[in-house]
């Protein structure tokens, strides 16, 4: 399970620290991709493959699931990490969510998020102001 709050910065190159406690989960390489709210989702190859299984059961006769499929797989990668412990995120990636120097790594369960440190912030500050609100929205759930 990934959590917990990391900041990194992006180096010229576009590579980017994986937080420690997060590597060995990773096993060396995962995938990322295009996320939610404009940031970048990394998943584990384990993780991964029960999301393209998921995937393959919405009905391509909806124009909302080919749109989101074809956005959130085409902007997939597989990364390694180096002997570092740094990725090197693909200039289309960066792009998307904005990565320019500050980053914020979190964890999220079974995925890992990469944000722009100004926009994660920002949301941050957003769904704090509203996290009881957020819980009462959720309570159908079940949590």
């Amino acid at each position: 399970m990934f959590m917990g709050e990391f900041k990194h910065q992006l180096d010229a190159k576009g590579r980017l620290i994986v937080p420690s406690k997060f590597r060995d989960e990773l096993a060396g390489h995962f995938i990322i991709t295009r996320g939610l709210d404009q940031c970048l989702f990394g998943y584990p190859l384990d993780e991964w493959a029960q999301m393209e299984q998921k995937m393959s059961t919405l009905p391509l006769t909806r124009k909302d699931a080919r749109k989101f499929m074809r956005m959130f797989f085409s902007g997939a990668a597989e990364v390694e990490v180096d002997k570092q412990g740094r990725i090197n995120i693909p200039a289309n990636l960066r792009e998307y969510a904005g990565l320019k120097k500050e980053c914020t790594v979190i964890g999220v369960a079974h995925r890992i998020e990469i944000w722009d440190t100004d926009k994660w912030t920002s949301f941050y500050d957003d769904s704090e102001a509203h996290y009881e609100d957020i819980a009462e929205e959720l309570i159908d759930f079940d949590l």
